[in-house]
């Protein structure tokens, strides 16, 4: 029988690429979104559903673990990105990266494990990113909403362990063509005020042409390898850089 796998954030990126992948090894595949579109999937498959969702409301989470049903393996992936002086960065935005990157993370997998823990197996794949393997100037409360992540499941793997789930990170590097600063909530340019810029300058010209990048298919795979990895590793860096990093700890 095909197993289910749950994606979040999949209008794009990581997790549309993550989302077809599965798909072209069979699987069952819940694509979320706050807005679902199927023209985003192209073709019909009857393998896919689309569903809406919003990590940042409890009634939106608990439809869909309502409508979902049985899920083996949930990925969080939806996440906000912002980019700046931490001086210059509202708190209203500080707050809705915690809400979106790390509590709308917990709250997920809050929902899903009592059908995991039940059942004694399924997975859940948090996807975080390279700025918990160092550090990243201009990337301080986004940094923050990521660390939290990787604490938390570092932890939730031990304690759901006992249960037969198991808990994974997946940590992509760069990719330019997700265009992360230009999507982020507020310009990177509104949050480098004063001297900032100066500061910012040849940081930003390194991103514009990166030595090592990550790209879409290469989270997807690490997905796929996480969610059939039997030696228990708990990270699994995804990319280029993503793995020099890591390998340079």
């Amino acid at each position: 029988m095909s197993k289910t796998i749950l994606i979040t954030g999949t209008s794009s990126g990581y997790g549309k690429a993550t989302a077809l992948h599965f798909l072209s090894q069979g699987w069952n595949v819940v694509a979320t979104m706050r807005r679902p579109d199927p023209a985003l999937f192209g073709g019909h498959s009857e393998r896919l559903r689309l569903l809406p969702l919003d990590v940042t409301s409890e009634d939106s989470i608990a439809a869909l673990v309502e409508a979902a049903g049985r899920v083996d393996i949930v990925v969080n992936n939806a996440g906000i990105g912002g980019v700046g002086a931490f001086e210059a960065m509202p708190m209203s935005l500080v707050r809705q990266l915690f809400e979106t990157n790390s509590i709308g993370t917990m709250a997920m997998c809050r929902a899903f494990i009592p059908q995991m823990r039940e059942r004694g197996s399924g997975m859940i794949v948090n996807v975080t990113s390279t700025v918990a393997l160092g550090a990243f100037p201009l990337a301080a409360a986004y940094s923050a909403t990521k660390h939290a992540i990787e604490g938390f499941t570092a932890s939730l793997a031990h304690e759901l362990a006992y249960f037969g789930v198991q808990v994974k990170l997946v940590e992509p590097g760069y990719a330019p063509t997700t265009r992360f600063g230009a999507n982020a909530i507020i310009p990177v340019t509104d949050l480098l005020p004063g001297r900032y810029a100066d500061f910012a300058q040849p940081i930003l010209a390194a991103f514009a042409s990166p030595a090592l990048t990550t790209r879409e298919s290469d989270v997807a795979q690490a997905v796929w390898t996480a969610v059939h990895d039997g030696t228990g590793q708990l990270r699994f860096p995804a990319g280029a850089d993503a793995v020099a990093l890591a390998e340079g700890r």
